[in-house]
């Protein structure tokens, strides 16, 4: 007996339509730092086995090529993220990260230059030294990139519920540069390698575990409250576990507000959420199923392109599968429209 063919076909749910990847990554040069830092840093600079890299292609580096394989898959415009330079977070030199910081993020500038509009870069910002991470936040702001990455789990003298970042985030909110975490930077399981069931428990387990406490963190030490302007961004961590995490934030909040009084929550925790707290993902069915009362003005389609996670050249047909059961206007907001008006982008013949 023939498998029923689904109605959700990219040519019937995404007919005429141009979608947006809001996480997308360059590869860079493997040797990028060792070339360019300078003299005295060489030595500085960590010592990584080299990445194993399959299915991914040479669009990652070479920007015009790039294009092509983005016409394959049917995608109009993708906001990119480092690849090598996301381990670079864990460094504890801050001097050397600053520097290495720098190079990547003129590598990327360089890179987006080839197609403006269709190329976005996020920069990566070192937090270290917030004097400098603010200044590299205007300069990259001013070479045409948008928001900014920073590690998702800080290290341990460094903890988001501190007050230390205050003017980070009220500068980054100022210029609406929105905070970007991504999963495998800083101080948590991607320093090391993985063996074993590790393999599968750090992939599922601890990546989640990661963006619930660090968002946890900002939510109820106040920082969505201090700084409203602010907009976080959960990158390549998915989407469903967030509405779940809402309620019961807001549950146990209700409950314990009393006996555990929090002056400066102005607001229910899930409300910061809806309100300020964007998140990516390019496979999750489950969150597709609750977007219809969740997310649909933050949730974001995006295609980890060019990595071998990624659905390319078959991001229409996976969006169409999973995503063909939400309104027309839903659908648009979460495939092209969230992503342009969260970074106010500017793409020629795309219209929100």
């Amino acid at each position: 007996m023939n498998a029923p063919v689904s109605a959700y076909t990219p040519e019937v749910v995404l007919a005429g339509e141009k979608i947006i990847s809001a996480d997308s990554h360059i590869q860079e040069p493997e040797d990028l730092w060792v070339n360019q830092l300078p003299a005295a840093m060489k030595d500085r600079y960590p010592k990584f086995p080299k990445r194993n890299s399959p299915g991914e292609k040479p669009g990652g580096w070479d920007p015009k090529a790039r294009i092509s394989e983005m016409e394959t898959d049917g995608v109009s415009a993708e906001v990119l993220y480092p690849t090598l330079g996301l381990r670079l977070f864990a460094m504890e030199d801050a001097e050397c990260q600053e520097a290495c910081f720098q190079i990547a993020n003129d590598w990327m500038i360089d890179y987006c230059k080839v197609t403006p509009g269709r190329l976005i870069g996020i920069p990566m910002i070192s937090l270290y030294n917030l004097k400098n991470a603010i200044k590299e936040l205007e300069r990259c702001k001013k070479a045409g990139m948008v928001g900014c990455l920073i590690w998702q789990v800080p290290p341990d003298h460094l903890p988001f519920s501190s007050d230390y970042y205050d003017p980070f985030w009220e500068a980054a909110g100022e210029m609406n540069m929105p905070v970007n975490l991504h999963i495998l930077t800083g101080f948590n399981y991607s320093r090391f390698e993985r063996k074993g069931l590790d393999t599968y428990k750090t992939a599922v387990n601890d990546k989640v575990n990661d963006a619930a406490n660090t968002l946890f963190d900002l939510i109820f030490t106040g920082v969505l409250s201090r700084f409203p302007k602010l907009k976080l961004v959960y990158v390549e961590n998915e989407c469903a576990w967030l509405p779940f995490y809402s309620h019961e934030w807001d549950k146990y909040y209700t409950r314990f507000k009393t006996k555990v009084p929090l002056p400066f929550m102005k607001k229910l925790p899930g409300e910061y959420i809806d309100e300020q707290v964007y998140a990516t993902f390019f496979s999750d069915p489950c969150g597709g199923q609750l977007m219809n009362r969740f997310g649909q003005d933050t949730f974001m389609w995006s295609n980890d392109y060019p990595h071998a996670a990624s659905p390319w050249p078959h991001s229409r047909k996976v969006i169409a599968e999973e995503l063909g059961h939400l309104p027309k206007d839903v659908l648009r907001k979460v495939v092209r429209e969230n992503v342009i008006k969260l970074y106010d982008l500017k793409i020629d013949g795309i219209n929100n």
